[in-house]
């Protein structure tokens, strides 16, 4: 495997257990549809957290949550109104993301509820 992809797996498993303690339960990882994958599909409470997961190994050229552009998102949301079509769900949706840095001196997790809407 890539070295890349190891540390995108990577950061999804540590995005997967801070959501898990912060309270989220995960109802899927790396759900794909079309072009789209979802990283993280988490619930906590009445509201279903879509969330994209970015790590890199420094922020040199910018904080990882930077990287999320807008064919990205569109990809995004073309796949959550077809997961909550195929799942039957009535739930409020957010778009989370979070950026993991991740080298051998730290690592740093930021996660930014409502990071992006879709009107």
């Amino acid at each position: 495997m890539a070295k890349h992809n190891e540390l995108g797996q990577k950061g999804e498993e540590i995005a997967a257990d801070f959501l898990q303690k912060a309270g989220y339960e995960i109802l899927e990882r790396n759900w794909v549809f079309q072009k789209a994958e979802l990283d993280i599909v988490a619930q906590k409470d009445n509201i279903l957290a879509i969330v994209e997961v970015k790590t890199r190994t420094s922020a040199d050229f910018g904080l990882p949550q930077d990287f999320v552009k807008g064919k990205k998102i569109q990809n995004i949301v073309k796949a959550v109104d077809q997961y909550m079509t195929e799942n039957d769900l009535d739930l409020e949706v957010r778009f989370d993301i979070i950026g993991i840095v991740l080298n051998n001196q730290e690592t740093s997790i930021e996660h930014i509820e409502d990071a992006f809407y879709y009107f």
